[in-house]
């Protein structure tokens, strides 16, 4: 089946795309990065050396993920949000060898115009909204806003905020999925 590109995609070689991709306008996917199946790489993306993205992952234009960021499947990146790589960069300094890694978890998103300050992993299922400045590290189903970021709540698989009764038992409006809040943490229930 293989993957498609417009024609002014630049694609490298030694990079490997999954089937069913589509890479769209004036992208560069660079060598050695793992783009999975099923992905869509909106208008203006730029996908480094070594990153990896899952399959089924949507990068909205004007997105640049640098290398050291590793998504797992399903997760969405929203319009003209920002990964850094580089804690303290300065122009005449090169510290290539200093990048640190993001890894952003199944299923997570990452809201328009929202900068994950390198380093910091995103939990699954993770919901940063628009324009937050992710600071440290994001709970798997937490809801973080803000600048700094910080955690407003819980969310469901399907992006609905979670609300818990006095057994700390939330169910999600859409899927009809439980979830229970133990010891701060998010736990499915069967």
């Amino acid at each position: 089946m293989g993957f498609f590109s417009h024609e002014t995609a630049v694609i490298d070689e030694g990079c490997e795309i999954g089937d069913g991709t589509k890479i769209w306008h004036f992208s560069h996917v660079m060598p050695n990065c793992k783009i999975g199946e099923h992905c869509n790489i909106g208008q203006n993306v730029v996908v480094s050396p070594h990153v990896v993205l899952g399959r089924n992952v949507k990068v909205q234009n004007n997105v640049s993920i640098y290398e050291g960021v590793i998504c797992e499947d399903d997760v969405f990146l929203g319009p003209s949000m920002v990964f850094t790589n580089v804690i303290n960069p300065r122009s005449a300094i090169v510290r290539k060898s200093e990048f640190r890694k993001t890894h952003v978890g199944k299923g997570a998103s990452i809201g328009a115009n929202a900068t994950i300050v390198c380093g910091h992993d995103i939990g699954e299922y993770a919901f940063i909204g628009a324009g937050a400045v992710v600071t440290k590290t994001v709970l798997p189903y937490a809801l973080v806003v803000g600048n700094p970021a910080r955690q407003v709540g819980w969310i469901s698989e399907y992006g609905h905020r979670l609300a818990f009764n006095e057994q700390s038992i939330a169910v999600c409006p859409e899927s009809g999925q439980q979830y229970e809040l133990v010891n701060n943490a998010i736990k499915r229930i069967k």
